[in-house]
This record gives C-alpha cells, structure tokens and sequence, in this order.
C-alpha cells in the first residue's frame, strides 16, 4: 500500500501538469491508484519468474535518469533516441523470454561463512 501511495505521486503531478479541473485530478489519481493495486501481484510474480526483466526496469530507470540530468546541463537528446532505445531493449526481452520459456526463477545462494574451530 505504502508503494501505492509513493508511486501515485508521480499521477498526481501528472495529472496536476495536465489538467486545471481538481475533479480530474482527483479522478486520475484514484484511477492510478486502482490500476497499480489491482495489477501489483501479477506484475509482482511475472518480475519474480523473470528477473531479466528488472536488469531491464532498472535499465530503464537509469536511461531516463541519466536523460534528465543532461537536459539539465543543457544537453538535449531526442526523445525518439530515448523511446526507440527503450522500445528495442523490450523487444530483444520478449524474444528472449520466448525462447528460454518458463523457467524457474533464479535462487540466489546464501553468503559463504568461514566456520571458526571453536575445539581445540
């Protein structure tokens, strides 16, 4: 619940950028709210069977960021660089997800701890 309400702020400000009316922003946050509760648990397991898929997110997270911060300098980079990057990084995903089918989701092995000999 408390990452519904963290990522609702991102449609508040949207909708706040978008719309003079207070009714639809009211509406668009209650719809965002909704929407990402209703669909949390079956993103939450499709990222759990794939975790490709959150190298891909964080990738993603990461170009955009990295976007920001040179708009910010003063650099512009076409939004169709961005968007077809984006775009072809998912297609590469969904192929490859296609052919490795379903598979087990990854376990990671617990940290290796040196044993001390306590008889002596």
């Amino acid at each position: 619940m408390l990452l519904d309400i963290v990522f609702s702020i991102d449609s508040v400000m949207t909708a706040v950028g978008m719309a003079e009316d207070l009714s639809i922003m009211v509406a668009a946050v209650v719809i965002a709210v909704v929407i990402m509760m209703v669909s949390a648990g079956t993103i939450s397991d499709f990222v759990s069977r794939h975790p490709t898929v959150k190298v891909l997110a964080l990738s993603f997270l990461m170009l955009i960021g990295l976007s920001l911060v040179g708009e910010g300098f003063g650099m512009h980079i076409p939004k169709g660089y961005i968007y077809f990057a984006m775009g072809f990084s998912i297609f590469v995903e969904m192929i490859n997800l296609r052919v490795r089918g379903v598979t087990s989701p990854v376990k990671l092995h617990q940290p290796y701890v040196e044993e001390t000999n306590t008889t002596t």
